[in-house]
């Protein structure tokens, strides 16, 4: 049974008729109301995106280069001298 918290929000949506009638007919085979139907779709489309975000999906070659930085780190060069002091003066010393 989908979670009943209180509705306090509303969303509306214009689709061709053609959609709207795919949409009543999928409802019906779940037994569910069209508002509650798109509701759970929406809610369910939500969380799958919001998940792909939190997965970082490289390809094999990636995955090696990052390993082996993590691994064998490079010498830091001037740039990362210079923020790395930057930030000990604005960051470290200030406390």
């Amino acid at each position: 049974m989908p979670n009943q918290q209180s509705r306090s929000a509303r969303l509306e949506a214009r689709i061709s008729p053609d959609a709207l009638s795919m949409v009543k007919r999928a409802a019906e085979i779940q037994g569910r109301s069209v508002s509650d139907f798109v509701v759970a779709a929406a809610q369910e489309a939500a969380q799958r995106t919001i998940e792909e975000t939190a997965i970082i999906r490289l390809s094999m070659e990636d995955q090696r280069a990052l390993m082996e930085a993590i691994l064998n780190p490079p010498e830091p060069n001037e740039a990362l001298r210079k923020a790395a002091d930057a930030y000990k003066r604005l960051v470290i010393e200030s406390r």
